[in-house]
């Protein structure tokens, strides 16, 4: 490393602080069974998460965008997901104790996500309250794996890329952190898997949250 300390941890959401999955898969299939189209597995809408509901809604949907239902089902998903999001969602054990952790240690932190922007503040405000920054789906603000979130929640907390890592359990992760020129830590308690996050190059790995001090350590060694 170079003499720059890591002062600042950009994190992920879903898959990586918060546990969705199901409250996103019930939202998916309540829109699909109300327009009449087939439902989905846990392990499906596993594999369509990360790029922002509209994308999860386009590969759950028969045909996608070319479904002349899409829009119906898109807007069921809204509305439901809306009042729903809370049902089972919840941190993941440890994720509570590591944020405490970092920020009495000095760390600044912010959250990055493709999820809609009311949502990752009412999340974040409800789930983690140490969290400075949280930057959501906005309009005129390019959503990942484009840099832009990040380097706003970093304008936001008054620091530099050069002392910042970032947080994440996919692959639009790890393409979000390269292009932000942010070394990665990839989570393995998320939406992915070690092996497929390794053909995606990611290179380093935690398998519990508070493992995350430990690189944070050996990074300002």
């Amino acid at each position: 490393m170079s003499d720059t300390k890591i002062t600042t941890v950009i994190f992920d959401l879903d898959g990586t602080l918060l546990d969705t999955l199901e409250d996103l898969k019930n939202a998916t299939n309540y829109a699909l069974k109300t327009c009449k189209m087939p439902e989905r597995t846990l392990e499906e809408v596993r594999r369509f998460v990360g790029n922002g509901v509209k994308n999860l809604m386009i590969r759950a949907v028969p045909g996608g965008e070319e479904n002349p239902q899409f829009e119906c089902a898109f807007d069921t998903f809204k509305e439901y997901y809306g009042a729903h999001c809370n049902d089972a969602t919840r941190a993941y054990d440890g994720i509570p104790a590591l944020l405490q952790e970092l920020k009495n240690n000095g760390y600044a932190m912010a959250i990055v996500s493709n999820k809609i922007d009311s949502a990752v503040q009412e999340l974040k405000n409800r789930y983690f309250p140490q969290v400075e920054v949280a930057i959501g789906d906005r309009e005129n603000l390019s959503r990942k794996p484009q840099p832009d979130s990040v380097y706003l929640a970093l304008k936001e907390l008054g620091r530099r890329k050069e002392e910042a890592v970032y947080v994440g359990d996919s692959d639009v992760d790890l393409d979000t952190a390269r292009n932000a020129g942010l070394p990665c830590i990839s989570v393995l308690w998320g939406f992915r898997d070690k092996a497929f996050l390794t053909g995606h190059g990611a290179k380093c790995f935690v398998e519990k949250p508070i493992e995350i001090t430990d690189v944070l350590k050996r990074m300002n060694q």
